[in-house]
Formats: C-alpha cells, structure tokens, sequence
C-alpha cells in the first residue's frame, strides 16, 4: 500500500474507532477495550521478543510492577490532581520504576539466550510476585486500591476505552518507528545471527538493553492503568501467568516479529475467545487450545506469513502465465 494511502487509512481506521462507543453497547465496549489492552501488550512484548528474538516467559512483572507502583506512589506521595489528571504522576512514575527495574537486570540476564532467557524471565516475574505478597509493605496478600480517575458523566467502559486506545496507538507508533530506524534493523540482525552482527560491528548490548527496557515501560504504563480499571487488586490480579503466555499468543497467530501480527493475532483470538466461544464455557479452553494448535501448525508465520505466501504464489503464477 503506497504510503499516502496508508496514512488515511490509518487516520479513518482511528477517527471510525473513536466513534465506535457511541454504538456499542457496554459488553462489546469492555470487549473492545480488552482487545486494546491485549494488543498493546502484544506489541510492546513483540519489541523484544520478535523483533530481536529474545522470547519473555514471564513480562507479566512488569504488569505487576507497574500497576503497584502506581498504586503505592498514591497511597504514600499522593496523586497531585483530580479525575484523569491524578493518573498521570502515578503512570510516569510506574513507567519509570519499570524501566530502572528492566536496566537493573538486563545485563545479567541478557547475556542468556534463547530457553535459558525465557525460563529465566519465568522466574523474575514468580520471584517478583513473591517478594510483593509477602512483604507487608507492599500490600500484596490484602490488596490495594486506586482511586477512580474517571470523570463524572463519562462511563468508566468508555473512559478505559480512550484510555486503552491511546496506549495501543502509542505502542504501534513506537514500534513503526522502532521497525523503520537502525535500531529496528540491529534487533532483526540480533535475531537472525547475534555473533555474525556483533562482528559486523552491531552494539549488540546496547541495542538489546534498549528493546528490554522499551518494551519493559510500555508493559508497566499499560499495567498500571489495567490497575486503574479494576479499582482493586492483589498480587494474583495482575501478576498473571496468562497474561505472559496470552502476549506470546497473540504475536505467534498473527505473525511474529511483524508490525501488525500481533493486533491481528489479538483480534483473532480475542473474537473466537469472547464472542464466539462465550456460550460454551464448559469446553472453552479445549477449543481455544485445539484452534491455537491447528493455527500454528498449518500457518508457521501466523496469519500475515500465510497471507504473504498466498500473495507470493500468486504473482508467481501470474508470471509464469506472461511467460
């Protein structure tokens, strides 16, 4: 698609997207608004995991982190504001707390590769939510609370909404951005061969740390604000081993280290998850797992790599029919 072209697509896709609650019921909303929570999270997983190759078993820490964070600068410092200007402070400080903490335990850890990352990064975020329940100061085994920053006359589904929306278009312009520019292109090299790319002169470190933390502060802003829309939360509510697993998911149906895999993968099974599937909870898991296994053996590239082969044996025959 040539670039004006895509530009407006975008541009009608947000505008039709923002219009859309006022059609939608409150079910589809909270619906919609979970589709944007799970594909901002696919992506900013995606930065790391597909575009470097460093798969994460376990970045639902930093959902954890991010969304005590929040909570526990409000409790103790304050939240200087009222309605959604109180978010703010809260949601900069989470960011931050989730960057240092990704810079802290970068080097050590990302010197492991492939498996041994991954279970790795399993043990951070079990370690982690440990740390947080046990710890009185933390409050993890009893709770927290945040205070409602949604303003009166507006829904909170409709409020989370925006909010969600925003962050999921922040972190598909972050990653467009990452994706076209040197650092997106030493990450691929990274993935693809890391000793060749550290020979040909790739600050392999740098550029791997910067993903990890990139990507580590995406995770916490969106986890703090999942804090802010459920009111109340203990260690178990957002320390979740699905939410990990759900991110890795996501990219593998729509397509791994691309820039709309992971939105389409979301939507993908988000749709037979919650609309198609929600009258069979009995057999719900066994026919999520079924599918998710079906997809991943017939289509190894996920959806957009199914797609792209299609469009590749077209032109080819197309070619061979000029010929």
């Amino acid at each position: 698609m040539k670039q004006p072209l895509a530009i407006f697509a975008g541009l009608a896709a947000v505008v039709v997207l923002a219009l859309l609650p006022l059609w939608l019921g409150p079910f589809y909303t909270r619906v919609v608004q979970f589709f944007f929570f799970s594909a901002a999270l696919a992506l900013a997983w995606n930065i790391l995991g597909g575009f470097a190759g460093y798969w994460s078993f376990g970045h639902t820490v930093f959902i954890g982190i991010g969304a005590f964070s929040a909570a526990l600068f409000g409790m103790h410092v304050g939240t200087f504001g009222t309605g959604p200007m109180s978010m703010v402070v809260p949601l900069l400080v989470a960011g931050l707390v989730c960057g240092l903490f990704a810079a802290l335990i970068a080097y050590p850890i990302l010197r492991l590769r492939g498996i041994y990352f991954a279970i790795v990064m399993l043990g951070v975020s079990q370690v982690v939510s440990e740390l947080v329940n046990n710890i009185g100061w933390f409050q993890g085994g009893v709770g927290v609370f945040l205070s409602p920053p949604v303003p009166s006359g507006v829904t909170p589904e409709d409020f989370y909404y925006y909010i969600f929306g925003a962050l999921l278009l922040l972190a598909f312009l972050l990653t467009l951005l990452i994706k076209r520019t040197r650092f997106g292109y030493a990450l691929l090299a990274i993935r693809e061969d890391e000793d060749t790319a550290m020979m040909l002169g790739v600050a392999t470190e740098k550029y791997k740390v910067l993903a990890f933390v990139l990507s580590a502060v995406l995770v916490g802003l969106l986890g703090a604000v999942y804090g802010y829309s459920v009111g109340y939360f203990t260690t178990y509510t957002v320390f979740r081993l699905d939410f990990s697993l759900n991110m890795i998911v996501f990219c593998l149906i729509g397509g791994i280290g691309t820039l709309f895999g992971p939105i389409i993968g979301t939507a993908v099974m988000l749709f037979i998850t919650q609309v198609l599937l929600s009258r069979f909870l009995d057999i719900h898991l066994l026919i999520t797992g079924l599918i998710v296994v079906a997809i991943v053996l017939l289509m190894p590239g996920g959806i957009l790599g199914a797609l792209t082969r299609s469009r590749r044996a077209a032109l080819a025959r197309k070619a061979e029919a000029q010929a």
